[in-house]
Formats: C-alpha cells, structure tokens, sequence
C-alpha cells in the first residue's frame, strides 16, 4: 500500500492508558481495529493550525476528554478539552448494545444479529455526529474519522 502523503491527517495516535480500561476481548479487537483503520485513512484539520500531519493523544482528565494535538516532530499544536457528559448516554447504550451484538454472534438467528447490528450502528453514527457537532469550528474532519475516533472515545470513557 503506498504511504498516505496527505497532511490534513492523524499520523499517530496515542491512547492515555492511564485512562483506559479493561475491556472485553471483542471490545479490544474493536479498538484496534478503530485506530488501525483511523491511522490508514482519515481527514483531520485543526482550524488555524499548521499543516499536519498531526499526532494526537486521548485521554480522559479530570472527567474531560482531551485531544492533545502536535505536529509529528512533536512540536504541540492545540489542546482540546470537551466534557464528557453529552456523551454519557450514547456510549452507555452503545456498550449495552455492543454486548448483546457479541452475545447474538455467538449463538443467534442470523435475522437477530443483523437488527442488533443495525441498532449498534445507528447508535455509532449518532455517538460520531455528537462528536463532529462538539468539534465544529475547531477541527475539521471526514464522517468515517468521526466514527473511528468516536469508537476509541467510548473505550476512554468507560473508564472516565
């Protein structure tokens, strides 16, 4: 695969591991999958930052989530703080609705599997435009760079 050139983009991606959780071994593959997928393609662009690529560390501090943003050379570009609270309710189904997806895999109708789906990707989008609404005017960003950095907020925020 040739390497993206592209510097409206996250290169890197760090996760505060002091504010993650443990998780379920198909929520972790989730995870991975989610930065794996972020870091090969996305759009990402701070407003009035330097062109990137960016590297950005999450983490959940004092009950916030932060995006601490930098240049690949490390030098800092931005720190964004959002509360968490407008996204308690959506990760919390989320979660609910993520476990009775890996429930329904294992031993479920294929009819049943595909409505839990269905719910847990409806809930996903609704989770990723939440997250396009609160960094409108601070970062500009494609819709599937919305849902992967919403799934990775979900796994900070169990633990937040």
């Amino acid at each position: 695969m040739a390497e993206n050139t592209r510097r409206d983009r996250i290169a890197r991606l760090d996760l505060d591991e002091r504010s993650l959780s443990a998780l379920s071994a198909d929520s972790e593959h989730e995870r991975r999958v989610a930065i794996f997928d972020l870091l090969e393609d996305n759009v990402f662009r701070p407003r009035d930052a330097p062109p990137g690529p960016y590297a950005v560390r999450l983490s959940i501090i004092e009950q916030r989530l932060v995006f601490d943003i930098a240049l690949l050379d490390g030098t800092p570009v931005r720190r964004l703080i959002l509360s968490l609270r407008p996204f308690r309710r959506i990760v919390r189904d989320y979660f609910m609705i993520c476990e009775s997806y890996y429930d329904a895999i294992r031993s479920a109708a294929p009819a049943q599997i595909e409505a839990i789906d269905m719910g847990r990707r409806g809930i996903h989008n609704e989770g990723s435009e939440l997250l396009e609404e609160r960094l409108r005017g601070k970062v500009e960003m494609d819709f599937d760079t919305a849902r992967r950095l919403f799934t990775l907020i979900s796994a900070l925020h169990v633990r937040g």
